[in-house]
């Protein structure tokens, strides 16, 4: 009897596990759908954008300008950042209105295209250089770099420093950060990019952005757009293969003396290996010849949480530099 008793509620068990299952698959079913219709819709959404086209290696890439003043800040993205032109809105709106504020959309970010071959830093470099002068954009420039990008901005600051008046670097990435090219390739990283392959072929993506807040910073028209960025961009081959050379450029920076260049280093306390953190960040700005080093309670993406703080700390800087 008790036997009988233990197996029908197994069956039972058994069947509603099924029924979760199948309402789960549907759903992915539903929003695949779904998220296909809308991607063949958004193409014309996507057209009209902010920033200006200009062509590098045969494919477009993205560059916004905004403001005009003595000095150029060039903002550069963290590695698989969707949409930088709306990710650094924040701080750039508040700056512009003193000095001349450019966003690069390197290739596979933005609206910028995807592109084939190889993604080192030397020719992510070249194509970023390349770009600005086909816009007229002349330096010097102060390089703000967020995360991965600080990697690209230390090896602009050592191969052309005539052109880096200074970097700014927002929590940004330093090749003297022992194991950064280990932890890039680690089980870890790449299980993270596989699941974000996943949820942008699956349409989970658009999901949980049409679920999520709306924010007031941006129009309706314009949190469309970003809606679209992030689900054409997230973890993209271009943007991946970034990865793959990280380790290389780390060899490039750390083979050469660090940049005397000045430099004003914002941290976040929240880096889980916090100490060391800080302290690569603090050799960054001990060999600059007019360096700081400001720590900010919060999370990685600084620029959205303290953008008030660093705007006002970035004029102060700026009008110190010789």
């Amino acid at each position: 009897m008790k036997k009988g008793i233990v197996k029908k509620v197994l069956r039972i068990i058994w069947r509603l596990l099924l029924g979760i299952l199948a309402v789960f698959l549907a759903f992915l079913i539903i929003v695949k759908i779904w998220n296909e219709i809308a991607v063949n819709q958004e193409k014309e959404l996507l057209e009209d954008h902010p920033g200006e086209f200009v062509e590098i290696d045969g494919r477009n890439m993205n560059i916004y300008v905004e403001g005009d003043g003595d000095h150029t800040i060039v903002f550069m993205s963290g590695w698989g950042t969707e949409s930088p032109i709306y990710d650094f809105r924040p701080l750039y709106s508040k700056l512009s209105d003193d000095y001349k504020c450019v966003v690069i959309e390197k290739f596979g970010y933005g609206f910028s295209d995807e592109i084939d071959g190889e993604r080192d830093f030397d020719t992510i470099l070249r194509q970023d250089r390349e770009a600005l002068e086909m816009m007229g954009i002349e330096g010097p420039f102060i390089l703000c770099p967020h995360s991965l990008s600080g990697l690209e901005a230390t090896l602009w600051a050592q191969k052309y420093p005539k052109e880096v008046e200074a970097i700014v670097g927002l929590d940004m990435s330093s090749a003297n950060y022992d194991g950064l090219g280990k932890i890039k390739e680690s089980f870890a990283q790449k299980s993270m990019i596989n699941l974000n392959k996943v949820v942008r072929f699956l349409g989970i993506n658009r999901f949980l952005m049409t679920i999520s807040e709306y924010d007031e910073t941006y129009t309706e028209e314009e949190w469309k757009q970003y809606t679209a960025l992030v689900c054409k961009n997230q973890s993209n081959d271009t943007v991946c293969r970034e990865n793959d050379a990280i380790g290389e450029v780390c060899e490039e920076i750390n083979a050469a003396a660090l940049p005397d260049t000045p430099t004003l280093q914002f941290i976040s306390t929240y880096n889980s290996n916090y100490e060391y953190w800080k302290s690569t960040h603090q050799e960054l700005v001990d060999a600059s010849s007019f360096g700081e080093l400001i720590e900010l309670d919060c999370g990685h993406y600084l620029h959205q949480y303290e953008s008030e703080r660093i705007a006002e700390e970035m004029k102060d800087f700026i009008e110190g530099l010789k």
